[in-house]
């Protein structure tokens, strides 16, 4: 009896390690916006910069990243989840060092967009992984339970990212990023084992690739799904480009102050994560995702009202942004369980499309912030009309919202498993990398 459950204990501890190590690969990306996040307004001042330049810093890296993983989603399901994986963070190691070396704006926003393209590798791949070995709503709860390490990352990076620019400037900031990069390959090259066997790998020749892009872009439902998660991170974006602004200078706080803001903000998201991982061992992710789009919808207009009437101050501000952001954690992970659950025969071209609209989305839509004039109003809007295109795509791409429709996609219940088609298609691939004397 000891021995069993001693053997329960290390599985456990196990597997807590291994999402943690997901997590914070997964939660790259955010770490590298967030501890910059509060430098913005040095930043302009620094580099005689105007708002909505320094600000396309940040969408400029969504942007990359969005290609980023076109590239490396095939590239990973062609040689494995390990080997991209390390040469994106190692690269991100460079470009963080360059970033801090910048001589101009111009010149940081490139090395931003190329920022973004090699830490793609560490969302990318932990998407990848995560379908490589779970399907349904096991998958959807694991998600779940990765915003809780990445929430982390808006409760501590901002505050990180201020004290460091305090203490030696922003450009500091970018030597902690390069670090934090080496770390993390560290720890990859050194415990995290190959998810994919050689047996399921696809070809990465161009026409396999643009085949496998093709028939995701034809699914139409697919691609309904996948445009979700994006503009969730557009409704985030919005409030991250936004809000040292907003609260900064239109409200009179400190830097340490918003620091203090943006966590509470960041505990909404960690939070509505785990409640999402709750709801989903009840109830099918398609049933929390069709409920949480209407109440969200709902939370911003309610929060536009708030920065038109001034209701509240900047309490009522806060309230209302913890609403909407909260709302977060029940979407985008449901999405994305839905739309990869017929594609684990390609996890990583499908993780790439999704993270691809993630970033691009989001890298095109958040500028918008800074273009209508940078203020709360500004902020607020963009926010809402995301939102809004959240319930129009579902509504017109998916039969989440038709009558009865939205059944087809309830066969994600709690312990559903692959679908025929995606085991079929494993199938023929295995027999097909067998060759032609093991088949016959």
């Amino acid at each position: 009896m000891s021995t069993a459950k001693t053997a329960g204990r290390t599985a456990r501890r196990s597997s807590i390690e291994y999402i943690l190590m997901l997590g914070a690969l997964a939660a790259l990306p955010a770490v590298t916006t967030d501890m910059y996040l509060p430098s913005l307004p040095t930043v302009a001042a620094d580099l005689d910069a105007t708002q909505a330049a320094v600000q396309f810093t940040m969408s400029g890296m969504l942007l990359g990243a969005g290609v980023g993983q076109l590239v490396i989603g095939p590239f990973s399901d062609r040689f494995g989840r390990r080997l991209p994986l390390l040469i994106g963070i190692s690269l991100h190691v460079v470009t963080s060092i360059l970033c801090s070396l910048t001589p101009d704006i111009g010149t940081l926003i490139w090395l931003r967009v190329c920022q973004g393209f090699f830490n793609a590798a560490a969302s990318v791949v932990a998407i990848a992984v995560i379908r490589d070995r779970f399907v349904g709503s096991d998958a959807a709860r694991l998600l779940s339970r990765l915003m809780l390490v990445i929430g982390v990352a808006p409760l501590f990076a901002p505050t990180v990212g201020q004290a460091i620019a305090g203490a030696w400037q922003w450009r500091a900031v970018f030597y902690a990023l390069a670090l934090i990069g080496l770390a993390l390959v560290l720890i990859v090259w050194r415990f995290m084992p190959e998810s994919l066997p050689p047996a399921q790998r696809r070809p990465g020749n161009p026409r396999e690739v643009a085949r496998g892009y093709l028939s995701l872009l034809r699914d139409r439902r697919f691609m309904a799904l996948a445009v979700v998660p994006g503009l969730g991170l557009a409704v985030i974006m919005s409030y991250v480009v936004g809000s040292p602004f907003v609260f900064q200078n239109e409200y009179g706080l400190s830097q340490g102050q918003f620091a203090v803001v943006f966590a509470l903000n960041g505990v909404a998201l960690v939070g509505s994560a785990q409640l999402n991982a709750a709801l989903v061992r009840r109830a099918a992710p398609i049933r929390v995702l069709r409920v949480a789009v209407l109440v969200q919808m709902g939370c911003a207009l309610a929060l536009l009202a708030i920065v038109l009437t001034g209701l509240g101050g900047i309490a009522g501000l806060m309230v209302g942004l913890w609403l909407v952001l909260g709302m977060q954690g029940l979407t985008a992970a449901n999405a994305s369980v839905l739309a990869l659950h017929n594609y684990g025969h390609m996890a990583g071209t499908a993780a790439a499309v999704i993270g691809s609209l993630q970033s691009g989305v989001a890298g095109l839509v958040s500028p918008f912030v800074g273009l209508l004039g940078g203020d709360s109003v500004a902020m607020v809007c963009v926010m809402l009309a995301a939102v809004f295109l959240t319930l129009l795509v579902l509504a017109v791409g998916t039969p989440t919202y038709r009558k009865g429709g939205w059944r087809e996609l309830d066969s994600m219940e709690p312990g559903a498993t692959t679908s025929d088609a995606d085991t079929e298609q494993r199938q023929a691939e295995q027999v097909e990398a067998q060759g032609p004397d093991q088949r016959s």
